[in-house]
C-alpha cells in the first residue's frame, strides 16, 4: 500500500503528524546532528550568526590515529538542501591548533555559505600534542600521532582524507574545495595545491585523490600565506635560488650546490617551541620524522656535505616535506600566494620559486603573488594591508569555489615596507619581471677581504627576527671593521623604490669550503649615524670563483632623498645565522650590485638604467617571463651577455626558443588589441636578438580557435602577421557582428616557437570591425 492511499484512510490529525514526520526526515530540511559518522557532534551558535560548529576528535585514513577537527557549517537552511557546500580548509601555524569561531574569517565564510574545515595537525593540540590526555605510551590513538613536519604522506593526506569523508556525507562539493593558512598552514595549503587531485601514499607513490567511498576529489584553489616551497632552503639557505630562473632546486640544477647555512635563531626557537607544545618521535624511531636527530645534526654545524646523514635529511625534506618537489607533470590548482617582505623565515623567494616554474611550464595557469610587509617576526602586519589582502583572498575563493565574480587575472601586487606611515601601493604588474622596469647599479673592482671575526654583535642582535625588533629597528651606521662595505651615492630627489631581489655578481676567493658569506642591504640615514636593515641573504660560496651570482631576499622599500643604500658582506649574520665551523677569510672583487626599482630607465637624471642581462650559472635557464627581456644565453662563465631591453622594439610580451639552441631569436607580441578583418586576424610581432624568429600562433575565444598560422621574421624585424580565420573564426565573426554591440572581445593568444620553451599564453583584446 502506497503512502498516498494510506494517508486517505487515516484521520486528519494522524495525517498531519505523518506529514510533519516526513518533512523532518527529508534531506532537504534535515539538520546535521553530527559529522564523521556520528563521532563529532554539531550545534548551532546563536552568538555567531547561527553557524553550526562540529568540534571534536575523529580518526584519519589509517583508521587509528586521532585528529581533532572543527567543521563549521552555514546556518541551517530554512528551505532547500543542507549541503553539499563549497569548502575552505584553513590550517594553523607551527605551535598552533585547529582554528574555530574565534577567527573572524571562519565565521564570515560560514555565514556566506562555505563549509569551513580545520584540524589540529598530527602532534599538535588534541591531535596527540603535548597536552592531549590520549598521548600516553599505551594509547594506540597516538602511536603515529607524532609531528611528521608537514609530511605530504601524513599531515597533508590527513586533510585530504577528512575532507573526503565530509564529501561522502553530502556536506562538501568534491571539486569546490579551497585551502589557506599561514606559515605551517601555508606550507600545507601549497602542498594541497601542488597535489591538486592526487594523494601521496606512505611509500611516496601518487594516486588519484578520492573520498573513502571512491568519489574523485580535487582542490579548486589555494591561497597560501607566508608558505615555504622548499623547506631545506628556507631553513638553511645556500644562495642557489635566483628569482629569474625557471627551476631553482636546493642543490642547484646540476645537484652540486652545497648544504647551506642554518638560520640559527629561528630554527632553535621553533625546535624549542615544538618540544614544549608538540609531540616529537623519540630519536631514532622514525628516520623520516626524526626531528630530534635532525636538529642535533644542523646545530653541530659543518661539514655537512661529507656527512651521509645530512644528505639523507636533505633528500627526505625535499621528497616528502616540500611542495616544490611534488611531481609537477600537471599544473597546480589556481594559486594566490601571499608573502612578506620582512619575513626572514619564509621570505618572498619561497613564493617566487614556485611561481616562476609554474609560469614557465604552464603559462596560462592562474597564479598570482600578493607581497606586503606581513608575515613572521620583523613584519609590521598593518591592519590596512591585511584588510586589502583579505578582500583579494575572498574574491579568489568566491570565483574558484562559487563561480562568483570575474576570473582573477594572474598578476603580482605589492605594498611597500614603510615605517611610521601607511604602506605605498599596491603596485600591480602582470608578472614578477614587470614589477621593476628599472635598475640602479653599483660597480666596485677593488679587492676587499671579509675576515672571520668581523661583525658587531649588538648590530646583529638589533636586526635578529627573534631577539630584535621589527622592520623599523636601527643600529649604528658606521662601517664594521673586517666587513666589505659598498655604498651608493645618496638618493636624489624624490628618492627611489627597491622592488625585487637585490643581485650581487662578484669574484669570490676563499680557502674554506665550509665558509659562509652573509649579506645585508641597509638604509643609512643622511647624517650617517644610523642604519635600518632593508633585506638580507646568505651564501655558501664553496670554493668561490669568478662571476659568482647570488641574491638577497626580495623587498619593496623606498630610499628617501639623501639616504644611502649600503651593501655589507659579513662572515655571519649572527644570531640570525649560525657562524660556520672553519670560517676562512673571503676575498671579494669586481663586485656589481643590481637593485631592481619601480622607476623607469632614464629617470633620476639617468641613474636608473634598463635591467642588465641576467647572470646565469651553468645549468640554469631563464624563467619564461625573462626570456623576452634578456639576451642572456647563460654562457659557461656565468657572466651572460646581450641587451637588457631586448623586447623594446615590439614593446610587448615575448616567447623565445631554447637559449641552448643558439639559433633562434625572441618573438614578442606588441601591446594593444589584435585586429579582426574579413578573413584574418592581424597580429603585430617583433623579432629581437641576432637570430630569426619562426613558429606558430593561434588565437582562441573560449573553446573556439578563431585563427592560426605560422610566423617568420628576420632578426630585428617588426611587422604584422595575418592569421587566416578558421571555420569557427568565420562563424564567430559573423555572429558577433550581427548580435553584439561590443567592439572587442578578450582572446587567448598562444605563441609557440619552433624550437625550445613551452608555448607562451597571453590575453589580448581582438578589435571587431564595424557592422555593415
Amino acid at each position: 500500500m502506497g503512502v498516498a492511499s494510506a494517508m486517505r484512510r487515516t484521520s486528519a490529525p494522524v495525517v498531519a503528524a505523518i506529514a510533519a514526520a516526513l518533512l523532518l526526515a527529508s534531506p532537504a530540511a534535515a539538520a546535521v546532528p553530527s559529522v564523521y559518522g556520528g563521532a563529532v557532534a554539531c550545534a548551532a551558535q546563536p552568538a555567531s550568526g547561527n553557524v553550526r560548529l562540529c568540534s571534536g576528535p575523529t580518526v584519519t585514513w589509517d583508521e587509528q590515529t586521532k585528529v581533532d577537527v572543527n567543521v563549521i557549517l552555514p546556518p541551517e537552511p530554512v528551505a532547500g538542501s543542507d549541503g553539499p557546500y563549497p569548502a575552505i580548509g584553513v590550517f594553523h601555524g607551527w605551535g598552533g591548533s585547529k582554528i574555530g569561531l574565534a577567527d573572524a574569517r571562519t565565521r564570515g565564510w560560514a555565514e556566506e555559505g562555505y563549509l569551513v574545515f580545520s584540524m589540529s595537525d598530527r602532534g599538535w593540540g588534541n591531535s596527540c600534542g603535548s597536552s592531549d590526555p590520549d598521548r600516553t605510551p599505551l594509547s594506540t590513538k597516538c602511536a603515529k600521532g607524532y609531528n611528521h613536519l608537514m609530511d605530504t604522506r601524513y599531515e597533508v593526506r590527513d586533510a585530504q582524507h577528512l575532507l573526503g569523508v565530509l564529501a561522502d556525507e553530502g556536506l562538501v562539493q568534491p571539486d569546490r574545495i579551497g585551502a589557506t593558512g599561514v606559515s605551517y598552514g601555508g606550507g600545507l595549503s601549497l602542498a594541497l595545491a601542488a597535489l591538486r587531485d592526487r594523494t601521496m601514499l606512505p611509500d611516496g607513490s601518487l594516486v588519484p585523490w578520492t573520498s573513502p567511498e571512491g568519489t574523485p576529489m580535487e582542490l579548486a584553489a589555494a591561497v597560501p600565506q607566508w608558505p615555504w616551497s622548499d623547506l631545506a632552503y628556507s631553513l638553511m639557505p645556500n644562495g642557489a635560488t635566483l628569482d629569474y630562473v625557471a627551476d631553482a632546486p636546493y642543490l642547484g640544477p646540476n645537484g652540486t650546490a652545497p648544504i647551506g647555512v642554518m638560520k640559527q635563531s629561528y630554527v632553535s626557537g621553533l625546535f624549542a617551541l615544538g618540544q614544549a607544545l608538540s609531540n616529537y618521535a623519540p630519536a631514532g624511531t622514525d628516520p623520516d620524522a626524526d626531528l630530534v636527530t635532525w636538529y642535533g645534526l644542523v646545530s653541530a654545524g659543518e661539514p655537512y656535505d661529507v656527512n651521509p646523514l645530512a644528505q639523507d635529511v636533505v633528500e627526505e625534506i625535499a621528497t616528502h616535506h616540500s611542495s616544490y618537489y611534488v611531481d609537477h607533470s600537471r599544473p597546480p590548482a589556481p594559486l594566490l600566494i601571499q608573502s612578506g617582505w620582512n619575513d626572514d623565515l619564509f621570505p618572498v623567494d619561497e613564493a617566487v620559486r614556485f611561481y616562476n616554474r609554474t609560469r614557465t611550464e604552464y603559462p596560462g595557469n592562474p597564479i598570482s603573488l600578493y607581497l606586503m610587509d606581513d608575515g613572521h617576526d620583523r613584519s609590521q602586519s598593518k591592519p590596512a594591508d591585511v584588510a586589502a589582502f583579505a578582500a583579494r583572498l575572498d574574491a579568489w575563493f568566491d570565483h574558484y569555489l562559487k563561480g562568483a565574480g570575474p576570473a582573477p587575472e594572474s598578476s603580482v601586487e605589492a605594498l611597500t615596507t614603510r615605517c611610521g606611515a601607511a604602506s605605498e601601493g599596491p603596485y600591480a604588474a602582470p608578472t614578477w619581471n614587470d614589477l621593476a622596469p628599472g635598475e640602479i647599479r653599483l660597480a666596485d673592482a677593488a679587492a676587499k677581504t671579509v675576515t672571520p671575526a668581523a661583525g658587531d654583535p649588538s648590530i646583529g642582535l638589533a636586526f635578529d627576527p627573534i631577539a630584535g625588533k621589527n622592520a623599523c629597528a636601527t643600529a649604528s651606521g658606521a662601517d664594521q671593521p673586517g666587513a666589505a662595505s659598498y655604498r651608493l651615492a645618496p638618493a636624489p630627489a624624490p628618492g627611489f623604490t627597491l622592488a625585487g631581489s637585490s643581485t650581487v655578481v662578484a669574484d669570490i676567493a676563499t680557502t674554506g669550503s665550509t665558509s659562509q658569506l652573509a649579506a645585508r642591504l641597509l638604509d643609512v640615514s643622511p647624517d650617517g649615524k644610523t642604519e635600518a636593515l632593508v633585506t638580507r641573504g646568505l651564501l655558501r660560496p664553496g670554493a668561490g670563483g669568478d662571476g659568482v651570482v647570488f641574491q638577497l631576499h626580495p623587498q619593496a622599500y623606498r630610499f628617501a632623498p639623501g639616504h644611502v643604500a649600503k651593501l655589507e658582506l659579513l662572515p655571519a649574520d649572527a644570531p640570525y645565522s649560525r657562524p660556520s665551523n672553519g670560517q676562512a677569510p673571503i676575498s671579494v672583487s669586481n663586485l656589481e650590485l643590481r637593485l631592481p626599482v619601480l622607476e623607469v630607465p632614464g629617470s633620476l637624471g639617468g641613474l636608473v638604467a634598463a635591467p642588465a642581462a641576467k647572470a646565469l650559472p651553468p645549468g640554469y635557464e631563464l624563467a619564461i617571463d625573462y626570456r623576452a627581456t634578456s639576451g642572456d644565453s647563460g654562457g659557461e662563465d656565468g657572466s651572460g651577455s646581450g641587451s637588457g631591453d631586448a623586447a623594446a622594439g615590439a614593446g610587448g610580451d615575448g616567447a623565445n626558443a631554447s637559449a641552448a639552441a643558439g639559433a633562434m631569436g625572441v618573438a614578442s607580441l606588441a601591446r594593444g588589441p589584435l585586429v579582426l578583418t574579413r578573413k584574418t586576424i592581424i597580429v603585430r610581432l617583433g623579432c629581437d636578438g641576432a637570430w630569426p624568429c619562426e613558429g606558430q600562433i593561434s588565437v582562441s575565444a573560449g573553446r573556439r580557435t578563431l585563427a592560426r598560422g605560422p610566423f617568420a621574421l628576420a632578426a630585428g624585424e617588426t611587422g604584422r602577421t595575418r592569421l587566416p580565420l578558421t571555420k569557427a573564426g568565420r562563424a564567430f565573426r559573423q555572429t558577433r557582428l550581427l548580435s553584439s554591440a561590443r567592439r572587442s572581445v578578450r582572446a587567448r593568444v598562444e605563441i609557440a616557437a619552433s624550437q625550445g620553451a613551452a608555448p607562451l599564453v597571453l590575453r589580448r583584446a581582438v578589435r571587431l570591425p564595424q557592422a555593415g
